[in-house]
């Protein structure tokens, strides 16, 4: 049996994602999100990515997307300006944050192809972070927030791989809340009477 307390020690500490804010919102204006937050829809936007391509290791690109801030618990997340002046030791946070785990070595192995951007699967990782990015700017776009606008030209440069600049695409055609709000004109929407919706 593997010594547990490490393990639990570990998954105090990916908690601490949850309570740290991602940073370029204070800087964008309203809105906030967790680095947690932010995590879990990147796995969506993964494996989404994933299906859309062919011949990829979706545990590899799921792993290196779960991972890919799991630095930040330590360093938290430095926004645009931060960067300019204060640089993260994000390897010495995570070599410590691992040592302790039987399965650190695998972490660090993602993280690894992560950076290096050298697989198909690290470059859909890295537009599926992106693309929550854009995501997120969407939806300050459509409540009106100029200073997204902006922002996303730079965004949508990084983007890397063909699904991910067509996702991008798609995304900037389609209004944030279409998914429950297209069908406005239905009589529900007037009457909001649960006997007409059929």
């Amino acid at each position: 049996m593997k010594k547990l307390k490490p393990i639990v020690n570990f998954l105090f500490e990916v908690g601490i994602l949850s309570k740290t804010p991602r940073s370029f919102y204070s800087l964008l204006g309203p809105g906030q999100q967790s680095v947690a937050d932010h995590t879990n829809r990147v796995m969506f936007v993964a494996y989404t990515l994933g299906k859309l391509e062919k011949d990829i290791s979706m545990s590899t690109l799921l792993g290196m997307c779960l991972f890919h801030d799991l630095a930040e618990a330590r360093t938290s997340d430095l926004n645009y300006v931060h960067q300019k002046y204060v640089i993260a030791d994000e390897e010495k946070a995570i070599n410590e944050l691992t040592k302790t785990l039987f399965f650190g070595d695998d972490i660090i192995k993602l993280l690894v192809e992560h950076k290096e951007r050298k697989t198909k699967e690290a470059l859909l990782a890295k537009d599926a972070d992106t693309i929550e990015f854009i995501l997120s700017l969407k939806e300050q776009i459509d409540i009106g927030n100029l200073r997204a606008e902006t922002w996303l030209p730079s965004a949508l440069k990084r983007l890397k791989t063909d699904a991910g600049k067509e996702l991008a695409q798609e995304i900037l055609r389609t209004k944030s809340d279409e998914w429950w709000f297209s069908n406005k004109d239905d009589e529900w929407w007037v009457n909001r009477d649960k006997k007409t919706v059929k």
